[in-house]
């Protein structure tokens, strides 16, 4: 069993700010739920999953209804800030779960199919990547940021298994990944010339991003591609909104 961290604290002061008024993006109503609740209820539900810590206003715990062994730790304006707020209630040496509050179709599946290819090799951080035409197919003309490398042309997840210790360690690279992680190629520069090189002629491989990073901080990680589109899906434009309400008012959950 491990202990996951929902990040909840996001205003709502882009884009969805013209569909809905509430406060904060994870307040945001979906079908009459808030839209962090969509993602509370899948963790509650998976079997797998022990103590959440859920970072975010003291308003938005407010107004969400309860579940079992849900912590609520208030957290800042950032999604650094709150990220090192939620791993600090961890145990800094076991993997926890650490997922965005704005999946609201993330189901138990998509989180399984994490921790059993978690399984097939030793790593302390195992980030998910998802191909395009399998976003494509889920959900037909979605928009996601895609990079084309060996591996497919990918978008990344918004669901991480690590242990915290690990995340730590990675420093001003973490502060980096997550500044740019809607420009992706602005990492570029932390790849190294030989690595641009072969991004450019399409034969950078993740395992060669795997081997870059932990070259850089001693810290093993594994891209793990995903066939579960949901956890690419995070909520953050209108079109977004209207999809996951067309979905969550048919089926009342997430679909498997």
């Amino acid at each position: 069993m491990i202990d996951a961290v929902v990040l909840a604290g996001a205003a709502n002061d882009g884009k969805l700010a013209m569909c809905d008024d509430a406060k904060y993006e994870a307040l945001i109503s979906i079908s009459g739920k808030p839209m962090v609740s969509y993602v509370l209820d899948t963790l509650r539900s998976c079997e797998e999953i022990g103590k959440i810590i859920l970072v975010c206003p003291k308003e938005v715990y407010e107004n969400i209804d309860p579940i079992p062994n849900l912590t609520p730790v208030e957290g800042e304006s950032g999604l650094l800030e709150n990220l090192k707020i939620g791993l600090k209630q961890l145990d800094p040496d076991k993997p926890a779960l650490i997922v965005t509050g704005d999946v609201p179709l993330l189901t138990c599946e998509a989180i399984r199919d994490l921790l059993a290819q978690a399984k097939e090799r030793p790593a302390e951080i195992y980030y998910p990547v998802v191909p395009k035409e399998t976003c494509e197919s889920k959900f037909p003309g979605i928009k996601r940021t895609y990079m084309t490398i060996s591996d497919g042309t990918l978008t990344g997840g918004n669901i991480v298994l690590a242990k915290p210790s690990a995340l730590f360690a990675c420093g001003g690279l973490l502060e980096q990944a997550i500044a740019t992680r809607k420009k992706p190629w602005m990492m570029a520069n932390v790849l190294g010339i030989w690595l641009i090189l072969k991004f450019l002629v399409k034969r950078l491989s993740v395992r060669d991003v795997e081997r870059r990073l932990e070259a850089l901080t001693g810290v093993q990680a594994m891209g793990v591609i995903s066939d579960y589109a949901e956890i690419a899906f995070d909520v953050d434009k209108p079109r977004d909104l209207e999809l996951a309400q067309a979905i969550l008012k048919r089926t009342g959950v997430p679909e498997e």
